[in-house]
């Protein structure tokens, strides 16, 4: 409470798509709370809107001036804006300073998860139970007679192995643990390639893990080549060789797998060529022609960087041998984490004037974001991966940088495409458990939770804001292109190759920042550095402070729960959850009123006991499933009998390009005003080739949202019921144009295609316009 210099303010405006309401200003240590005054000639409760305060991105005040009265702008998380007007300067200071105080923490322990007492619906419900590992992986055939290639592997029990992998890894049944402590030496953080899936058709495998550390010099590991050998020869019999004949002449000791082969890297844009011809194990009968895939996730210009700092992709040379046809390797072009915050920022920036203004949103900003294009790639990288495995009858490994943000993306879409029972409310829980919690999904840094100083932003009275309406503000100049080395240049190729030496500066700056602490499992910070290691974990370990980095800030998550929405309009008949249940996630995800994502590992979860001190938000879904029903589901539609269909049975087969559209209703914005008319909208998507796909038609498009807001007054955190932002305020992207690992630079270019928005749906919930006191029944 000390935090709180006003507790109640009367007589309050609230500003929303520029409707004002009057009311009061509550502030608790949880939320801050408006409560509209009564109407006379109404009988109604009067309405409320909560706001939790990590829910908030950005704040402003502005103090009095001829033109207006001292306000404060909220940009919330959720895309509700708003702007609050006071009678007095002083009241509207003490409000902006209790706002910042209560929003700026230091300890994840300080969120309302800690605090909150669910009500009796919730309390009849136990989700730390709805996913148990042994029994998901047990439902794919893992130490079964139905698949015997695999086994669940202790080595991680401890966390010691991998402090951000989960405790139980599912690892071929012919690899020791012995192999894969040496194998840890050769991947990122030691997230070295495990099991996530297998597929029951033809028991192919999605794995995952992190860059490998080849280096400048080419380094190896023969342990690691062959974890991955065995990997690809898993759903062969059990009496097939499952390791090549080259790896099994020695087993080299840790000191020795990484060795020098800097002449062998033969990585280029697309797919690897491989010319030399592989040495085939005898007895390979099933699967023997399969075209097992690496999957790097990132543009291939970043792959190539990151060798510069010791790490890197795979040099195919050494893993021609790991299956036959040789396993090949492609890249995905998927943007970084900086690239995708730059890329929420300028959407945020197109729709920002939401409070004071009922004006759509401005469309060439919108195009300019980006945002389309993201996830129009990330269904492409899908589609990649699924038609590899239910197509192919291949195995496919994926991994990005650290395996744990465009990773989890394209492995949980994948597996949705895939697997039916990911489509059901149960298996969605499973599967956001399994491939984004337990993998290590670093939801504390991505989500800002614990809040920022330089998101609250005091205007100058005589002078412009000059981080309003700046959501690049407080960033290097340099990092602010949309996507590496797609600057535009306008100063004629003189500046453009300035730009480019700049950000691949920068770029590299950032790298070996991070690289320095790759051993350790927090992200590197300049000004500790030279701290010394032991000191350093000895204070964390007696002082548990966390403070929020806005570059590591970015919407990963959110971007996985759009794709997953795209792929729910485009067959709206095969997912039993709807619209409203990927909604009221994003939206819970920012809360903090649940304790399942405030972490960024299992091993932090368990040394804060979250299990035992929180709830799990996976109660409020299954205290209200009825609420998260699609109606238009058919279970019949992914019967087993149609397993094997030509047609492609139960897979799902993504389409971007002109299918991608925008997710109205997270925006907190009208079908109309993101997608346009009935008539198809031309977007140019930049950085994007030119595809030829088919249209969404409007009667394919139906609805699989639900209905509109279940509203009651004053229920805890039920703010609008929309999706989430990430900070808003500090958004950038790292452009470079890098052409090879001795360090040729040069700038790139992309082009402005214009791309078909297949015309837009027209249902209740998409027309419905949200208002400042409108509240949903938690």
């Amino acid at each position: 409470m000390e935090h709180i210099r006003v507790a109640k303010v009367e007589e309050v405006t609230i500003l929303h798509r520029g409707q004002p309401t009057v009311g009061t200003i509550h502030l608790t240590p949880h939320h801050l709370i408006f409560r509209a005054n009564p109407d006379e000639e109404s009988n109604t409760r009067p309405t409320e809107i909560w706001i939790t305060y990590p829910i908030i991105a950005n704040v402003y005040r502005n103090p009095p001036s001829a033109g207006s009265q001292a306000h404060i702008r909220l940009r919330n998380r959720d895309f509700m804006f708003l702007m609050l007007q006071f009678r007095t300067d002083r009241e509207c200071r003490e409000v902006f300073e209790s706002i910042k105080s209560l929003s700026v923490v230091k300890s994840v322990e300080k969120l309302y998860a800690f605090f909150y007492t669910p009500g009796s619906p919730e309390r009849k419900h136990n989700g730390w139970a709805a996913y148990d590992p042994r029994k998901e992986y047990e439902r794919m055939g893992v130490g079964t007679d139905k698949c015997k290639g695999w086994r669940i592997s202790r080595i991680n029990k401890d966390y010691a192995f991998s402090p951000t992998y989960p405790q139980l890894l599912v690892v071929p049944a012919t690899i020791s643990d012995t192999t894969l402590s040496h194998a840890k030496n050769y991947r990122s953080r030691a997230r070295i390639p495990v099991l996530t899936y297998l597929h029951p058709l033809n028991n192919c495998s999605i794995t995952r893990c992190a860059q490998p550390l080849t280096g400048v010099r080419g380094n190896r590991s023969i342990q690691d080549e062959k974890l991955v050998a065995a990997i690809f020869a898993s759903s062969q019999p059990q009496n097939a060789s499952q390791t090549p004949a080259y790896l099994t002449t020695s087993t080299p000791s840790p000191n020795g797998s990484s060795t020098n082969l800097s002449s062998s890297s033969s990585v280029d844009n697309g797919v690897d060529s491989i010319t030399s011809e592989p040495v085939v194990a005898e007895g390979r009968v099933y699967g023997a022609q399969q075209h097992n895939l690496i999957v790097d996730a990132r543009p291939t210009v970043n792959a190539y960087a990151m060798q510069a700092v010791g790490m890197g992709s795979e040099n195919m040379d050494n893993y021609r041998h790991c299956s036959s046809p040789p396993c090949t390797k492609t890249y995905l072009g998927i943007d970084n984490i900086h690239v995708m915050r730059d890329s929420l920022a300028r959407v945020v920036d197109a729709i920002k004037d939401f409070d004071i203004s009922p004006l759509s949103p401005n469309k060439e900003l919108l195009v300019r974001s980006g945002w389309l294009k993201h996830i129009g790639l990330m269904l492409d990288g899908t589609s990649i991966i699924v038609r590899q495995i239910a197509v192919e009858h291949s195995h496919v490994l994926i991994h990005c940088s650290d395996g744990w943000d465009r990773t989890s993306q394209l492995s949980s879409l994948a597996q949705i495409c895939l697997d039916p029972y990911f489509r059901t409310i149960d298996g969605f829980i499973a599967l956001v458990e399994k491939d984004w919690v337990s993998f290590g999904h670093r939801f504390r840094d991505r989500c800002g939770f614990l809040g920022c100083d330089k998101w609250f932003v005091e205007t100058n009275r005589n002078a412009p804001p000059t981080v309003e309406e700046g959501s690049l503000a407080d960033e290097d100049p340099l990092q602010r292109t949309t996507s590496i080395g797609s600057f535009t240049p306008t100063g004629g190729f003189g500046e453009a190759l300035e730009k480019g030496f700049g950000q691949a500066k920068n770029f590299f700056n950032t790298v070996n920042r991070s690289s320095s602490s790759a051993t350790d499992n927090n992200d590197s910070d300049p000004d500790s550095l030279n701290i010394d290691r032991k000191t350093k974990l000895a204070n964390l370990a007696s002082t548990p402070i966390h403070v929020t980095k806005p570059k590591e800030v970015s919407p990963m998550f959110q971007q996985f729960l759009d794709a997953t929405y795209q792929l729910l309009y485009q067959n709206p008949t095969r997912f039993e959850y709807n619209e409203r249940f990927l909604r009221r996630l994003l939206y819970h995800l920012y809360s903090c009123q649940y304790g399942t994502f405030l972490f960024n590992s299992d091993k932090e979860r368990a040394d804060a006991r979250v299990k035992e001190r929180t709830r799990s938000v996976w109660d409020y879904f299954l205290a209200r499933r009825n609420q998260f029903a699609n109606p238009l589901y058919d279970p019949g539609a992914d019967g087993v009998e149609r397993e094997r269909d030509v047609g492609g049975g139960r897979v799902l087969f993504p389409r971007s390009g002109g299918a991608v559209r925008w997710w109205e209703e997270v925006w907190g914005r009208d079908n109309g005003e993101m997608n346009g008319s009935e008539n198809a909208l031309n977007i140019g998507v930049m950085g994007m080739e030119e595809r030829s796909r088919t249209p969404i038609s409007p009667g394919e498009a139906g609805t699989g949202a639900a209905a509109g807001t279940a509203g009651s007054a004053g229920s805890i955190g039920g703010a609008a019921d929309s999706g989430v932002a990430t900070s808003s305020g500090l958004a950038a992207g790292i452009g470079v144009g890098v052409t090879g690992v001795a360090g040729r630079l040069g700038g790139v270019v992309e082009g402005v295609k214009g791309l078909s928005i297949s015309p837009a749906r027209s249902d209740s919930t998409s027309e419905r316009r949200r208002t400042p006191v409108e509240v949903e029944m938690m």
